[in-house]
């Protein structure tokens, strides 16, 4: 990553066009970014205040430029703004997996909404249009191997549940799901007073 970063600033002293640089640029940062997340898998993250609203609004900035325009995302924050303890990248790397894994579930059209509360804990509710779960796996969906799709390798969810009840002391479920109607996870986390 860091030669591609030299690489980039070399590309930029060429004069090779700005927006073609800096749309390189973005892929290298986003590399950065998961080298980072995968470091902190496996050991203790270390977790910071930070504000739910604001957490939950920027992990999503980089999924809604990757999103079908057939899906309408719908955004419900908190109204008052409340402070949890959470490791940033990780808790990104959460929201922006269950959000794919709606997505495809829409086959990129559909609604996906997410909503926010906070009264006694931060309560964040994804819920989509998609083919839905059977109640039967409502648990299994978060076995390592578990996968609808033809590709992948059935990790994604499982990391998820490890990144909120192993490193935030959270908890993380399928609330509810009908077949063919969509599915509503659920993500819990205490507040920090």
């Amino acid at each position: 990553i860091s030669s591609l970063m030299a690489w980039m600033q070399m590309l930029e002293a060429y004069g090779v066009d700005k927006e073609i640089v800096d749309d390189m640029d973005k892929d290298v940062h986003r590399l950065s970014i998961i080298a980072d997340r995968f470091s902190k898998i496996g050991s203790i993250p270390e977790l910071e205040l930070t504000y739910i609203n604001e957490a939950v609004t920027e992990s999503l900035s980089y999924m809604k430029s990757r999103i079908s325009e057939r899906v309408n995302l719908t955004l419900n924050l908190s109204k008052n703004e409340t402070g949890v303890m959470l490791c940033l990248p990780l808790f990104e790397w959460v929201m922006e997996n269950i959000t794919k894994n709606a997505v495809d579930a829409m086959q990129g059209a559909g609604k996906l909404d997410i909503t926010v509360s906070a009264s006694e804990k931060v309560i964040i509710d994804i819920s989509d249009t998609g083919k839905g779960i059977a109640r039967k796996n409502f648990k299994t969906v978060f076995n390592p191997g578990y996968t609808t799709k033809k590709r992948g390798w059935g990790l994604g969810l499982t990391l998820v549940k490890r990144i909120i009840e192993e490193y935030h002391n959270g908890k993380i479920y399928v609330k509810d799901s009908e077949i063919d109607r969509g599915t509503t996870f659920r993500i819990e986390l205490l507040i920090t007073k």
